[in-house]
């Protein structure tokens, strides 16, 4: 795990967090009492089934979504809103077509009162630091996928956020892009040691990447289980053969399967019907 001192920025803490969603009689608790502590400077995946309330639980870090019971700290202050020290970033890119790639990753700097000479220099460091260097002027709809992805976590970087939030950014790539992001944004978190959380509801993903998994339960949503994943940096494809990788990848499925029978029922229908059918 990346070093990061003890009193360093970055700390996230949620305490007995519930938060609801829709109004009226469609009104539904989408995450229910959760808990749990991220030191700076580690990176935890949520991983969970779809409709769990992960992505739910990020837009309450992100200062998105209200809670209806409990809150989330960073370093101690209360989150009530959005703010540029909770970097976000999508599985579909946010960028402004019309403006070229240096300009988006500046962006945040120029709502900020920064000259443009200063932030657009900036930028083309953090494009660098992406691998990006030399597309500075190109326009998104010229870029692939995985190009408009890592010009989205440059323009995140750019703001030096306290915790990097990121949302299964890497769902809508192909496998072998998805493979190089992974390990570009594991070369990126050890260059800047900022505090990631990360969705995904892909097994492999999470056990590559994280430091800790926090496997949730299904609706409303629960951290069902907290696995730290004994493995050093950094990490290369030998790790995804390993037998610690494949004994925490039984681990993560049997929880998986487990909250899907709970749910659906071991034939597939949901909890409350499958008796009837018997």
């Amino acid at each position: 795990m990346t070093e990061t001192p003890n009193d360093a920025p970055g700390r996230v803490d949620v305490r007995e967090l519930s938060i609801e969603l829709g109004a009226g009689a469609d009104r539904f608790r989408a995450v229910e009492r959760v808990s749990f502590a991220i030191p700076a400077g580690q990176f935890v995946c949520l991983l969970g089934p779809s409709g769990c309330g992960k992505s739910t639980l990020l837009g309450a870090v992100a200062g998105h979504l209200p809670a209806a019971t409990g809150g989330a700290w960073l370093d101690d202050e209360k989150i009530f809103g959005p703010a540029p020290e909770r970097g976000l970033v999508f599985q579909q890119h946010t960028l402004f077509p019309w403006k070229r790639v240096v300009d988006n990753v500046a962006f945040g700097l120029k709502m900020k009162g920064v000259g443009r000479a200063e932030r657009r220099a900036r930028a083309r460091e953090l494009l660098e630091l992406v691998g990006l260097a030399g597309f500075e002027d190109k326009y998104p709809v010229q870029l692939s996928g995985g190009m408009q992805q890592r010009v989205e976590i440059a323009r995140v970087l750019i703001n030096r956020p306290r915790v990097l939030l990121m949302d299964e950014p890497f769902a809508a790539l192909d496998a072998q892009t998805r493979w190089v992001m992974q390990q570009l944004l594991l070369d990126v978190w050890s260059r800047v040691k900022t505090t990631v959380v990360f969705v995904t509801h892909d097994i492999d993903e999470a056990i590559f990447l994280a430091d800790r998994i926090l496997v949730m339960s299904h609706r409303p949503g629960r951290i069902r289980e907290d696995l730290a994943i004994p493995a050093g940096r950094p990490r290369g494809q030998e790790w995804l053969t390993s037998d610690e990788f494949l004994r925490l990848k039984r681990r993560c499925m049997a929880l998986m399967r487990d909250e899907h029978e709970r749910a659906f029922g071991a034939r597939g229908e949901p909890a409350a019907l499958a008796g009837a059918f018997i």
